[in-house]
């Protein structure tokens, strides 16, 4: 909002181009893994609820993101991946369903136990990774530049600083998501931990695997809402990975970008889109198992993340990038704590 271009064009100020190239590309491998993981689950869910096959139903729903992502305007794109945010809602709904036992649940949330062995410490990684994702800080700055150019802000001299009530306002919009993220999150855990942990069941090979092991452990109407918010939050995930690897490559390499833009116009940006989503319909015919690359992928992210978020500090705290508008320090300070703790986690993995 302040520098008028998204988090990619910003960190080529303030680090190598080579640099900001591995980036790009770890974050397209990872990203493009966690499509067909994302893919795979969705078809494997939708087989149970509809029974077409899921090889016919990966490449449909593939298709369908890839023609409404090049076909449709930012604001019905954005409309619509905040109303599937409300699927969300169902994975609340599923553990209240299982009757927790609050007090108990309390103990465990506040007195947590400390990560042992190398399996725990992947675990929190991969947990981190998929909470503070690094494809989470491309797409929220290139949003931002998208926003402005809707409301006819086209260049980047007529984006260039930030009006201080819009800051605030972002800042609570960003709090607030940031918050039901991991409410969101925390009731995934806590539905998994009553659920299958409890019961013995600790590794699973697909969603289609979740699906049945919870409905004769919570109910068939919990397990169709765990369904209904799996297949909701593929397609809220799958544009927004294919795209936060396409607006960084096409920053990085100063490349006409834009979810508003037409396919004549931004080749490169929409190719690389589409090559992500194509790539993951592929994944999903290989051997792999989804949960596994699921779970790799955030590991991934969660060892990436650290290091972007040190070159976001660098960026919010230049003066002169910011136009005298740097992050607070209290934010600066929180995001340095939050790269520590990463760094910290990313080696009790290679230590344990």
């Amino acid at each position: 909002m302040v520098t008028g271009t998204g988090l990619a064009e910003a960190l080529r100020a303030k680090m190598p181009k080579w640099v900001l190239v591995i980036i790009c590309l770890a974050l397209f491998a990872a990203n493009t893994v966690n499509v067909g993981a994302d893919l795979d689950g969705m078809a494997d869910v939708a087989n149970l609820l509809t029974g077409i096959s899921p090889a016919i139903l990966v490449v449909g729903i593939g298709a369908i993101i890839i023609f409404a992502t090049i076909k449709f305007r930012y604001n019905l794109i954005a409309s619509v991946l905040k109303w599937l945010a409300l699927s969300l809602f169902a994975y609340v709904i599923t553990a209240f369903i299982v009757h927790p036992d609050w007090p108990k649940v309390a103990v465990a949330t506040f007195l947590p136990s400390w990560p042992s062995g190398h399996a725990q410490w992947s675990m929190l990684v991969a947990i981190l990774g998929t909470t503070i994702s690094p494809y989470l800080f491309f797409w929220q700055a290139s949003q931002e530049v998208e926003i402005e150019k809707v409301r006819g802000q086209g260049t980047k001299a007529s984006r260039r600083g930030g009006d201080k009530q819009e800051l605030k306002d972002r800042a609570l919009d960003v709090g607030v998501g940031a918050l039901f993220s991991n409410l969101i999150m925390y009731f995934i855990i806590l539905t998994t931990a009553l659920t299958l942990h409890e019961s013995g069941i600790v590794r699973l090979d697909s969603s289609k695997d979740a699906v049945r092991a919870l409905a004769p452990l919570a109910g068939h109407f919990a397990a169709l809402l765990y369904a209904i918010g799996l297949i909701g939050v593929g397609f809220l995930a799958i544009p927004t990975l294919a795209g936060s690897a396409a607006y960084a490559f096409a920053e990085t390499f100063d490349l006409r970008q834009g979810l508003d833009e037409k396919l004549s116009r931004a080749r490169s940006f929409y190719g690389i889109l589409v090559l992500s989503i194509i790539l993951g319909v592929l994944f999903t015919y290989t051997s792999i198992k989804p949960m596994e690359a699921l779970f790799l992928s955030s590991v991934i992210n969660g060892l990436l993340a650290p290091f972007l978020l040190v070159g976001i500090l660098l960026v919010a705290s230049d003066h002169v990038l910011m136009r005298n508008q740097p992050s607070s320090i209290l934010a600066r300070v929180a995001v340095g704590i939050a790269a520590l703790g990463m760094f910290a986690a990313g080696i009790g993995i290679f230590l344990s």
